[in-house]
């Protein structure tokens, strides 16, 4: 509970994990700080719900172990990433082919001139066999040149990515010269499922950022739950510094009123809510269009796949855009001898039955005996990049009052954390104190 006359330096609105970030950013430089949360829990979007022992996400947002800001947020150094197996599987024509992982510049190279000379060379009679069950995403020339492709973007700066020119994203996969087959068969639906938009309206180059990201890491999952990250970030804090159950309903550059504790005086106000939270305290803040996800949790008595695969549905054939074993790549999410499958559908909750029998069909099994834990629908799950985007929206609206989140720079954790450290560097900036050396105590208002 607040006290009946508080203060603070700075009041965040907001214990997302962008406001978590600024936090750790003004606290280390020396400034008090406050956090209201309306919500009982820290963590938005990233929580957890248990049910009888699993532990079920509610947007089930991909990670990579290449995201800078989880090695550079202070309080995320217990973080613990539980990694998918390299690349991901591709279930098309009724087999799962195998994408081929990331490699470098090099080996990329040499794959693609061994594989050049394969397909020149005289080929013997065949052999009459049986195709295995999982097999190589096209042919070796298709697997050296998409090797290759990962291979340069992992090697190319951010900033030059970010110099190409800006196309939706669907455009971009096919003016690039890779063959369809490729585009439709690995890059389309890897992408569909990083970014969360099954159409690929996204800006290119937001695009080129994911593919660099999953090019340089493994896409991965926080242990324990996505909640693990937030509420690490919170519990790194100084004690009391974030208050939940305590909802704004006003804020200037000098105060933040809210609904049941009364008014926070301070000397910066930075709102870290989402989106349309954040223009309804300060209307005249844009809004973006966002993409709605649906993730359904299933307990199987054994898991329909031998190991932990990120699952996508190139042939899109189904609601499911992509799915996982994940108590195979997080143990910590099932209890024992319980298989927790986790599939996401790209739009509003489908018929179950329908989702079932995709289910059936991606993993080759039956899904009779599975049981659903959840159906979490979230309709403004992930703001939309379209072209053209500001990846880095002004986070400084004027001195003593900032805004940050995945709306502003990226709309990815990656994204919201680091939109968090801009907002709290630009406070700082304008307290007079160096970000990297606290003073300690902020200078006297003039």
């Amino acid at each position: 509970m607040l006290e009946p006359a508080h203060h603070a330096d700075v009041v965040i609105v907001g214990a997302g994990v962008a406001g978590l970030s600024a936090a750790h950013q003004l606290t280390s430089a020396g400034v008090t700080t406050v956090v209201l949360e309306a919500a009982p829990y820290v963590g938005g979007r990233m929580s957890t719900e248990k049910v009888d022992g699993f532990r079920l996400d509610r947007i089930g947002q991909l990670l990579t172990t290449s995201y800078p800001e989880l090695r550079h947020t202070p309080g995320l150094d217990a973080l613990v990433l539980r990694p998918f197996v390299p690349g991901v599987l591709m279930h098309s024509d009724g087999r799962h082919h195998r994408a081929v992982e990331p490699t470098s510049p090099r080996r990329a190279r040499g794959a693609l001139t061994a594989a050049r000379a394969l397909a020149s060379a005289p080929r013997g009679p065949r052999t009459a066999r049986t195709a295995p069950r999982t097999t190589p995403l096209g042919g070796a020339l298709d697997q050296a040149r998409l090797g290759a492709a990962l291979a340069r973007i992992a090697a190319t700066p951010p900033q030059r990515l970010l110099a190409r020119p800006e196309l939706p994203a669907a455009q971009a996969l096919f003016d690039r010269g890779l063959p369809a087959r490729t585009v439709n068969g690995f890059l389309r639906p890897l992408l569909s499922a990083l970014l969360c938009d099954p159409d690929l309206t996204t800006s290119s180059r937001c695009a080129d950022l994911a593919l660099h990201s999953f090019a340089r890491g493994r896409l991965c999952l926080p242990e324990g739950g996505a909640e693990a990250l937030p509420e690490l970030l919170s519990a790194a804090l100084p004690p009391g510094t974030v208050r939940t159950g305590v909802r704004a309903t006003a804020v200037s550059t000098t105060s933040v009123t809210t609904a049941e504790h009364g008014e926070v005086s301070c000397r910066a106000v930075l709102l870290a809510t989402d989106a349309r939270a954040a223009a309804e305290l300060l209307p005249g803040l844009r809004v973006p269009p966002f993409h709605q996800v649906t993730v359904l949790h299933h307990a199987a008595p054994e898991p329909p796949l031998a190991e932990p695969a990120l699952l996508l549905d190139a042939d899109r054939s189904g609601p499911v855009a992509h799915t996982a074993v994940i108590s195979h790549v997080d143990p910590s999410r099932a209890p024992a001898g319980r298989a927790l499958i986790s599939s996401t559908v790209l739009g509003p909750p489908p018929d179950e039955r329908a989702v079932l029998a995709h289910l059936a069909e991606l993993y080759g099994t039956s899904t009779a005996r599975w049981e659903s834990l959840a159906v979490h629908h979230t309709r403004e799950a992930v703001p939309a990049m379209p072209p053209p985007h500001d990846l880095r929206r002004p986070v400084r609206l004027l001195s003593g009052l900032y805004v940050c989140g995945d709306h502003r720079d990226t709309s990815t954790v990656q994204g919201a954390l680091y939109s968090g450290r801009r907002a709290a560097r630009a406070a700082l900036a304008d307290f007079g104190v160096d970000p990297a050396h606290g003073t300690g105590q902020l200078p006297m208002a003039a």
